[in-house]
């Protein structure tokens, strides 16, 4: 996903003398594209990411359209109030791009792992906050906002993250979009995790279930229209993100349920212990905290059992 966002830039930075794009002194092999073909539009701050959030926000005020480069921990924390009182106040387009959110850090430890990234970001109404699923959707995700008028947030995977099954790419601001078609239960997840959403499914489906799967990619601060028309649907849905379990798509979710009186039984599946997981390879990871496509399977047969009781 880090090659998709990096070839889109290039793509845009030809047809648009405004994309400049910045890194905290991080993505090497990845942003170096960038830096040969437009080296007047590229700056490493180095490791300063608020003050790379103040020199993006300098340039947004001078015309440019600046993507700010750094690990999703780093990006969505070390930043925050630059971001904050920069491009959210003064409605500027600058994107903080987040990579490796999840566990795709996985050995670097619990300081690198962005579990609270979605939430932060999304805690603001005027952040437009994006979790693409895989390399095409990351290419139509941000061009999709490359005419916003306001700031960013856009969580992009480290890499090896394999295209989802029936997306093709697909990508609409607010809108949810349908992979999978099915009608006993809804899973619904953003980032590179909807993998094991689909790989879940397939494992309901051999049981008999009939497991729609869809992504959201799209984080917004309320609930819209193409959202609530989807999980006015099912009578069950559960949730995935590799992030905590609180402040992103399970609490959107969770307020579209309950602001639009909706029947559905949810189940918000995402990270739930602070730092308990300590460092090892992201599917080890994910498997304690029940992310997996096993763990997922689970957890909806638990959702639907609640409906018969």
């Amino acid at each position: 996903m880090r090659s998709a966002l990096i070839a889109t830039l290039l793509e845009l930075a030809e047809e648009d003398a405004r994309v400049f794009l910045l890194t905290g002194d991080l993505g090497w092999n990845v942003v170096e594209r960038f830096a040969a073909r437009h080296p007047d539009r590229f700056l490493n701050v180095g490791v300063a990411e608020a003050n790379m959030a103040g020199v993006a926000t300098g340039l947004a005020l001078a015309g440019y359209v600046p993507f700010v480069y750094s690990i999703s921990t780093f990006a969505s924390m070390r930043c925050y109030e630059q971001v904050r009182n920069g491009p959210l106040l003064h409605r500027l387009p600058v994107r903080v791009v987040g990579i490796g959110g999840g566990y795709a850090y996985g050995h670097a430890g619990p300081t690198h792992h962005g579990l609270e990234d979605l939430a932060i970001a999304r805690t603001q109404p005027g952040m437009t906050v994006l979790a693409p699923v895989d390399p095409a959707q990351t290419r139509a995700a941000v061009l999709a906002i490359r005419d916003l008028p306001g700031p960013a947030y856009i969580r992009v995977g480290k890499g090896g993250n394999l295209p989802v099954p029936g997306l093709d790419g697909r990508f609409a601001l607010g809108r949810p979009e349908l992979v999978e078609e099915g009608h006993d239960l809804l899973l619904l997840a953003c980032g590179g995790i909807a993998q094991e959403a689909s790989r879940a499914a397939a494992i309901l489906r051999s049981e008999g279930v009939s497991a729609a799967v869809a992504v959201m990619a799209h984080l917004p601060f309320s609930p819209t229209p193409a959202l609530i028309a989807l999980l006015a649907r099912f009578r069950a849905v559960l949730t995935v993100e590799e992030a905590y379990a609180t402040g992103g798509l399970g609490s959107l979710v969770a307020e579209c349920v309950a602001a639009e009186h909706l029947p559905a039984r949810l189940e918000r599946c995402g990270v739930t212990e602070s730092f308990a997981a300590g460092s090892g390879r992201e599917g080890y990871l994910r498997e304690r905290a029940g992310l997996d496509g096993v763990s997922l399977a689970r957890a909806a047969r638990r959702l639907l059992a609640k409906g018969t009781g």
